[in-house]
Parts: structure tokens; C-alpha cells; sequence
């Protein structure tokens, strides 16, 4: 960008807009150092980075260590990435540019100024390796570093928090915060108070994950798998028995579906009162049946249902739908039902970000949600330039009337590609694609290589070589996979490939966002190497016919499919913004049920960690329940006291807060139907459930602590005290067996008010 346009941009305040320059006016000065550091003994290095709050006599020293820890010498781009991490922005650099390179310097340099740092990435292979490969660099700095994956025991979470640095997926963390908040020993607690995020991968954390709460749910037994709705559902037609709407978010009955079903179900009437729940199986199994696609939205793997991350591509080890739409799956597949639980808290991703005071980040792609950075985070973006300028030659999408020409077309372009020796990666949108069009390419002769969830443990070894002459990779979602793929593979001819034209992406269809397809795009063309780009579209896809769905044949159509008209290209990249668009309002719908309960979360946790570190609880039993108090601390004593007293006002604090959320979800899924009394205007009633839910959840709030209070001078009143404290489990007040954690996805078939406009439609018996 000139410096003209960024002025322009800054003054009207658009992403991306940071200015560098002074970033850019120290380089000179940290280049000077260079020559000179070159003598300077490891610890004399590590004593110049610890320099207070000398930024130039860092980054110098910065550049040094990784110098001689990793024969890199960090470029003066990357050292702008890291001042602007330093800084609290968002550093978008491409890819291929060094960001954990830069990431790892900022860290440290946050670390060294005393604040404690937790690197958030998007997996637990990035995590780990990350640290393993940063770590020499942090200990030439002086700088201690740990790491937490899911087999992480508590006692290696908490030894990895105690570094200055520690990596960890963005899911850990936040699990990790949940289980320490139903701690009942202050000991037990593993997450130190929150520093400084610095977020890789900072779109897809920060703006896709934000969409996914990280939920902590008590064992509750095993669901019951409802065989008879999964036969019947499988039973149903589309078209004749069901209707999926445009969107593929919501399936109705129609009146011949319905009749169908309670023939199937023994000529009951699903729409009579006691029928209710009947109904709701029967659209639960429907719904996993007609919108719940193996291979898109799913995979089985070793006898069980596991979801696809729409976002990254991979399996998402620890989500999961809310329980009865899993077991509707999972009945759906003849698999035994998994266990269920109750939730016992839940956190969002930005709830969990904004918890620390100083947030930074990178990415390759942040301009495009930069508006929603800021509007989410308060975050800016800065966008840093590249080593080398990119010679990458991005060709305009090639559409085609139907998906199949689509294909066809991508295999002969791949073919052409292969027969000249050039690398070729096949960016496709699901599983279920990768596999079918690696089939086509299969029966053509053509060798080629499949990265999707199905496989990405082989991951790192597939992309490395994605660059080899004539190779041919077929993958997922390409964001986060953290291995660069180089011009003539691991251990090839990078001339050759390079004289070819470099890597060719080739991308199948258009994603839901820009920012994603940008994403693929920047697999090729890293370093200023050579590359190209072009995405094949058709009117068939996904995202054509869900988004916009009104759009008209095209008009003009070659004899092989190829779409030349300008409408219709004008209609693919309107869908694709509706897309962004409906992704937003999800964002921004999941903000706003959840911020007032994250509130009433932060006030119940102040309460709570009284409770937990000091004797409050004793001193408010002894206050309530004078006599029985006297007589227990004249057997007993205070000690005894105190920690009963904890152990019961903590159950109960727990339990209340878990009822209230269960509660409030109860509330959510069903306040929508208050707004059908005022009126046919959708933009007052895409305000009346929300202002609903909101009154709902400040008064049951308002009575909780009360009950609480209630609840635990009944029980200190009439629970068997033990010289071990309090037995609840005597009581019947046990605590959940077993705690487990999952991601679980936040209103899967459309939001509050598409559900609610859809039933304004009176349907006819």
C-alpha cells in the first residue's frame, strides 16, 4: 500500500490502518548493533535483552539469539511484526513471511517486561511445535518456556503455566479456566492471573472459534439413542415429507410428512399436547438425518461420531452438538450413544481473550475482519509488508453452469499442470469433496496425495512435499496446517519448480468467507517465489444456492460449461458476502445472550473465591445457625468448621450456577415465542427476545445468591460434620463423578429470530 493510500485509510479509520513508521525509524538502530553482538558472549546477550524497556536493544538482541539457536537472522519485516505485537495490535503478515518467528520475540519481550504470556493457537500440534522449536531462542534470551496439549496431566499444566511463556490451544485454556473455577481447594487451582494472549492464527481464533463456546459438562450417564426416530426420519422423502430451507439451517414437516410419521409411530397425533415430546425426537431425528452430512459435518472414525471444524478442516476432537442432536447422529449411524452430561459452566472464546489486559496477535489474513477485531477486541491490525514483493499471478474465478462441468474442468487443469511437471494443490471444501474428486483424479492416472480430518496426523509430511515436481495434494481447509510449503518439496529442485511457475493452487469452490480463500491463495507465492491462483466456481455449489438462491440461470454458457457472463459472477461474490454477513450476525448473536451472563459469571466468581480463600463461609453459617455452630466447634474446633462450611456453600454456589445456566438455555431456545404477540415488525422483534432474555436472567440472578444462602444453612442445619468435614455424599448432594469438556456448537440451525420468523408461517391441519 502507497503511503499516500494509508494515510487516506488512517484518517477514515479503516483496518489495517496502523502506522509503522515509527516501528520503521528503530531498524536502523538495531542494524547498527548487529556486527557488535556478534561478540558478545550468550550471557551478556541474554543480560542486553533484559535492558529496560529498550526496544531497540531487544530486538537486536532478538535477532541475535535466533541467530545462533536457529541459523535464522530475522528479517526487518519480522521484526516489524514483532514491534507491533509489542505494540497490542494484530500483525498481518502473509504467509511464508516468519510470523512464529516474530511471535516468539514478541513473547519473550512481553515476558522479560514481567508480564506473564500465553501463546494461543489453533491446535496442539502448532503448540507444541512451536515451543520445542522456539525454545532455544527463549533460553539464549533468559526466557522460560512450557507447553500444554489434551493428554496434559494437572500437574503438567500447572508446571507449564509457571514458565513465562506457554503455548496451548485456545481450547485448553479455556478448559482449564472452567475446571478451576469448580476447584474446591485453592491449591487445585492450575491458570495463573491473566497477562498477555498473544493469539496465533489471530482471524480464525478470534472471529470463527468465537462462534463455538467451550463448555464443562458433569457426567450424567449415557444418552439414550432413539432408534425408532432414526428409522423413521431415514423413512421421510425430501420434497414430499420435509422441506429444508433455502439456507440448509432449519427442516419443517410438510402435511404429508407429518401424516406419514404418526402412521409410522402407531396413528398417534404428533400435534396433540401429549405428543410434545414425541414431536421434538421426531424433529431432532430429522434434522440430524436431512442437514447432518457424513464426510461434510462429520466423520466416523473407531465406532464414533466426530465433528468436522468448518474452520480449520480437521477433526474437532472435543466438540460436539448439544446431546439429543449428537445421540439423534449417533442413532443415525447404528452407533452406541456417548455419554452425557449436564453443563456445569461454559465460557466463550472472547469471553476467554478478554480476560487478559493486554491482547496481540498474527495472521495471515486480518484486514478483512479487522472491523470486527476492533468492534470485538478493541484490536488494530497492522499490516506488515512482505521480505519480497509477491510475484504470485491470481487469475479471475472460472464459473461453470453445474458442479459436475466444474469438475471436470478442475481435473483437466490439474492434468495440464502435472503434465509439465508443475506442483499442484487442490483446495477443496470438505472432506466429502477431497475424496470424490481424488477418485476422478485416481481414474484419470493421476497420483495424488489427500490431506483432510480423515488423516492429519500425516499432515506436516504431505504439506512439505505439496511442492515437489508434478505432485498433486488434494487438501481441506489449509489455514493453520504451520508448514510451509517450499518449491520443489523437502528435499527437491527448487529452480525447476520455480522455472514451471511455482506452485499452482487451484481452488474448488469459494469458501463462506474471502478471508479464507485469501488463505489458500497465500500457500503459493511465499518469499517473492513465483505462484498462481485461480478458484473454479459453479451455480450448483453450496454457497451459490444457499445464499443466493434467487439468482437466474446464467445466460451465457459455453458448450464445455464455462460461464462467461458477468451477472453471474456478479452473484457468486454477492453470496459470498451474505455469507460473511450471516457469520457476523452469528458472532455477534452468541455476544450478545452470552455477555450478560459472563457479568453475572464475574460476580458469582468474586463470591466464590471468598468463599474459597478465606473463612466467610464459616463466619455466615456461625451467624445463621448459632447453636448447632457452638456445639460443632466445641466437638470439632474452627479448622474442622471452616472447611465444612466451605464444602457446603461451595456445592450449593455450584449447583445454582448450573441450574441457572440450564435455565437460561431453556430460556433462550424458547423466549422467541413472546414476540409473536407484538406485531408484525421483524426489526422490533429482532430486539424483543433478546430484551426478554436479558429480564429473565437479572431476575432469576438477582434471587440466586439467596438461594444459595437458604440452601446452605438447610444443610450445615441437618449434614453428619466428621472430624473430615462435611459428608455430603451421605446427603445426596454428590458431586458430578467425572468432568469433561467439549466445544459445542451455538445455534446450529440459524439464530433466534430466523426460527422465529419461520413459525409466523401458520402451517394448516
Amino acid at each position: 500500500m502507497s503511503a499516500r493510500t494509508a494515510r487516506v485509510r488512517r484518517f477514515l479509520q479503516r483496518p489495517g490502518t496502523v502506522d509503522l513508521s515509527a516501528h520503521q525509524r528503530l531498524l536502523p538502530a538495531i542494524a547498527a548493533l548487529e556486527d557488535r553482538l556478534r561478540e558478545v558472549p550468550d550471557a551478556d546477550l541474554r543480560g542486553l535483552a533484559s535492558g529496560t524497556g529498550d526496544l531497540i536493544g531487544f530486538c537486536a538482541a532478538g535477532r541475535e539469539a535466533a541467530w545462533r539457536a536457529l541459523g535464522e537472522r530475522p528479517f526487518d519485516v519480522q521484526l516489524l511484526g514483532t514491534l507491533a505485537m509489542l505494540s497490542g495490535q494484530v500483525a498481518e503478515m502473509a504467509t511464508g513471511e516468519g510470523k512464529t518467528l516474530a511471535g516468539a520475540l514478541a513473547a519473550a519481550g512481553h515476558a522479560i517486561a514481567g508480564r506473564p504470556v500465553h501463546v494461543m493457537s489453533v491446535n496442539e500440534y502448532l503448540a507444541r511445535r512451536d515451543a520445542e522449536w522456539m525454545r532455544p531462542v527463549y533460553d539464549l534470551l533468559g526466557v522460560t518456556v512450557g507447553w500444554i496439549g489434551q493428554a496434559s496431566t494437572p500437574a503438567e499444566r500447572r508446571h507449564a503455566y509457571t514458565a513465562q511463556v506457554t503455548y496451548a490451544p485456545v481450547s485448553e485454556v479455556g478448559f482449564d479456566v472452567l475446571r478451576d473455577r469448580l476447584v474446591t481447594d485453592a491449591a487445585d487451582r492450575v491458570v495463573p492471573d491473566p497477562g498477555v494472549v498473544l493469539v496465533d492464527e489471530a482471524d480464525s481464533v478470534l472471529i470463527d472459534e468465537a462462534r463455538v463456546p467451550l463448555v464443562l459438562a458433569g457426567s450424567a450417564g449415557v444418552a439414550q439413542a432413539d432408534g425408532t426416530m432414526a428409522e423413521v426420519a431415514r423413512w421421510l422423502r425430501p420434497g414430499l415429507h420435509y422441506e429444508v430451507d433455502d439456507d440448509g439451517r432449519n427442516v419443517t414437516l410438510t402435511d404429508a410428512g407429518g401424516r406419514a410419521a404418526e402412521h409410522a409411530l402407531g396413528r398417534i397425533d404428533l400435534y396433540a399436547s401429549a405428543s410434545l415430546d414425541t414431536l421434538t425426537r421426531l424433529n431432532v431425528a430429522l434434522h440430524a438425518q436431512a442437514l447432518l452430512r457424513r464426510d461434510v459435518d462429520y466423520i466416523v472414525k473407531n465406532g464414533k461420531v466426530r465433528l468436522i471444524s468448518l474452520s480449520r478442516g480437521r477433526v474437532a476432537r472435543l466438540q460436539r452438538w448439544p446431546d439429543g442432536l449428537q445421540a439423534a447422529v449417533e442413532a443415525k449411524e447404528g452407533l452406541a450413544a456417548s455419554e452425557t452430561g449436564e453443563i456445569l459452566d461454559s465460557i466463550t472464546i472472547e469471553a476467554l481473550i478478554r480476560r487478559y489486559p493486554l491482547i496481540c496477535g498474527m495472521t495471515g489474513t486480518a484486514v478483512t475482519v479487522g472491523e470486527e477485531l476492533r468492534e470485538f477486541y478493541k484490536l488494530e491490525v497492522a499490516v506488515i509488508p512482505t521480505h519480497r514483493p509477491c510475484v504470485r499471478q491470481d487469475e479471475p474465478d472460472r464459473l461453470y453452469a453445474t458442479a459436475e462441468q466444474k469438475h471436470d474442468a478442475i481435473v483437466a487443469e490439474a492434468a495440464a499442470a502435472h503434465a509439465a511437471g508443475r506442483p499442484v494443490l487442490l483446495g477443496t471444501l470438505d472432506i466429502e469433496e477431497s475424496e470424490r474428486l481424488a477418485r476422478r483424479l485416481d481414474g484419470e492416472g493421476l497420483p495424488c496425495v489427500v490431506l483432510n480430518a480423515k488423516n492429519d496426523t500425516a499432515e506436516a509430511a504431505i504439506v512439505a512435499n505439496a511442492g515437489a515436481p508434478g505432485a498433486i495434494t488434494v487438501s481441506t481447509q489449509m489455514a493453520g496446517r504451520g508448514t510451509d510449503i517450499r518449491l520443489g518439496g523437502s528435499d527437491g529442485d527448487r529452480g525447476q519448480v520455480a522455472e514451471l511457475g511455482g506452485l499452482y493452487v487451484i481452488g474448488t469452490g469459494r469458501h463462506e468467507s474471502a478471508r479464507v480463500d485469501n488463505q489458500l491463495r497465500g500457500r503459493a507465492g511465499r518469499q517473492g517465489d513465483p505462484g498462481g491462483s485461480v478458484f473454479f466456481v459453479s451455480m450448483e455449489d453450496e454457497l451459490v444456492t444457499s445464499f443466493a438462491p434467487d439468482t437466474p440461470p446464467p445466460r451465457e454458457v459455453a458448450s464445455d460449461g464455462r460461464v462467461r457472463d458477468v451477472a453471474a459472477h456478479r452473484a457468486v461474490a454477492h453470496a459470498q458476502r451474505v455469507a460473511e454477513g450471516a457469520n457476523l450476525q452469528i458472532h455477534r448473536n452468541t455476544w450478545q445472550y452470552s455477555k450478560l451472563l459472563d457479568d453475572q459469571r464475574g460476580v458469582l466468581l468474586k463470591h466464590r473465591n471468598r468463599v474459597l480463600t478465606t473463612d466467610v463461609a464459616r463466619l455466615a453459617l456461625a451467624a445463621r445457625c448459632p447453636r448447632r455452630y457452638t456445639a460443632l466447634v466445641a466437638e470439632f474446633g474452627e479448622s474442622v468448621l471452616t472447611g465444612a462450611a466451605r464444602q457446603i456453600v461451595l456445592y450449593h454456589l455450584d449447583r445454582a450456577w448450573a441450574d441457572h445456566l440450564a435455565e437460561m438455555a431453556s430460556i433462550r431456545e424458547g423466549i422467541h415465542l413472546r414476540a409473536l404477540g407484538r406485531g408484525p415488525n421483524p426489526f422490533i422483534m429482532a430486539l424483543v427476545p433478546l430484551q426478554e432474555f436479558h429480564a429473565e436472567a437479572v431476575k432469576l440472578f438477582g434471587r440466586l445468591l439467596g438461594q444459595v444462602e437458604q440452601a446452605a444453612t438447610e444443610t450445615f442445619q441437618t449434614v453428619a460434620i466428621t472430624a473430615e468435614g462435611a459428608d455430603l455424599d451421605a446427603a445426596g448432594l454428590k458431586r458430578p463423578s467425572a468432568t469433561w469438556t467439549y466445544l459445542v456448537q451455538d445455534n446450529p440451525f440459524g439464530t433466534d429470530l430466523d426460527r422465529m420468523l419461520r413459525r409466523l408461517a401458520p402451517r394448516s391441519r
